[in-house]
């Protein structure tokens, strides 16, 4: 028997009519979330691989990374920086084989001010990609939306054919500068940008269509259309689906598994908020910015100065924890007892 359109609408979830407007992508690295919410991509970051790499199910993962790192030898930081980098690839590798499109894996944080150096740490993960068997085109390469990150992009999409996804990203200018550096996709982080205003304003709760995170999406997005950029926005760091539905027809929203559970219980009718229409009807005017004009735009944007370095500061922080996970699970075991050989017969 078939269904009435109208009432295949009220049986939908929110999730489900959110996906006939928006790419929908899960912000996660757990593969038990990917698999049950079907998202089209998924994307990770520092903070979500420490978070399953301390997970039993995936300590094999890690497992193979050490061994990689130690099979490839050199000084105990380049070890670890070769576990690092096969433990994130490790991770994508897994995602790719539960969603029909991209993954997206971060350069480490505390590059984020050194072009050269993100310019070879992504394409060594696309090699790591290419020997595993995956195409470029099923990955994007994440790095921060400094100026110097942004060029990195630049430079790695039109010489190296490598996709790049700009993360942490809070100001307008960073969102211009990314759409002249022709870059795949951006994404800018609603729910921290509220955050910020929540922490320093009098005010402490707003209605989805006067979040400052949405709004600062929705400026972005009309300013993307109007002008017929082709880069991609993705809304990120969500803290309510309030502020998702207000974002529906973004290109896509990346979204935690438990706002994915959320909007998949919730039977609420959504409709498009953005459209390319509307965007196109705008009063936005074309902004022209070389590197003195965007730092001085980035920089009159208080909020956006400090969540750029409050989120690198995180991103490193969780990067040095994995750092250390690594080498607690069995990187340094030997030179660890022989020091503590050393040390019992200094005691005795």
């Amino acid at each position: 028997m078939s269904v009435s359109p109208v009432k295949r609408q009220r049986m939908e979830s929110a999730l489900e009519q959110l996906k006939q407007y928006t790419v929908v992508v899960a912000d996660t690295g757990d593969f038990n979330a990917i698999e049950e919410y079907k998202p089209q991509d998924a994307t990770t970051n520092p903070s979500l691989i420490l978070a399953a790499a301390r997970m039993p199910e995936y300590q094999h993962l890690l497992k193979e990374a050490i061994q990689y790192g130690k099979g490839l030898g050199g000084t105990d930081d380049e070890q670890v920086t070769n576990v690092m980098e096969k433990l994130f690839v490790n991770f994508g590798l897994e995602i790719l084989k539960k969603i029909p499109g991209r993954v997206s894996t971060e350069v480490d944080a505390r590059l984020s001010f050194d072009k050269d150096e993100m310019i070879l740490r992504a394409c060594r993960l696309i090699q790591l990609y290419k020997d595993a068997g995956i195409d470029k085109e099923r990955i994007l390469i994440k790095l921060s939306s400094t100026w110097e990150g942004i060029q990195a992009g630049k430079e790695l999409e039109e010489k190296h054919g490598i996709h790049c996804n700009m993360t942490l990203l809070f100001s307008f200018a960073q969102a211009v500068a990314c759409a002249d550096a022709h870059v795949t996709l951006i994404s800018p982080f609603v729910g921290r940008i509220l955050d910020w205003y929540k922490e320093n304003t009098e005010k402490k709760s707003f209605e989805p269509s006067e979040d400052p995170g949405v709004q600062s999406v929705t400026k972005i997005y009309n300013y993307y259309k109007k002008f017929d950029y082709k880069t991609v926005v993705m809304g990120a760091s969500f803290r309510n689906s309030g502020e998702i539905k207000a974002l529906a027809g973004c290109d896509y929203l990346t979204i935690s598994p438990a706002l994915l559970s959320e909007l998949s219980k919730d039977s609420s009718k959504i409709k498009p908020t953005l459209s390319v229409k509307e965007a196109k009807a705008s009063d936005l005017q074309k902004v022209q910015l070389d590197e003195k004009k965007f730092r001085w735009l980035h920089n009159e944007d208080r909020m956006a100065v400090e969540k750029l370095s409050d989120g690198i500061r995180k991103f490193a922080a969780d990067a040095i924890k994995l750092e250390s996970m690594i080498k607690v699970s069995g990187l340094f075991t030997y030179k660890h007892y022989a020091y503590l050989d050393i040390q019992m017969l200094s005691i005795c």
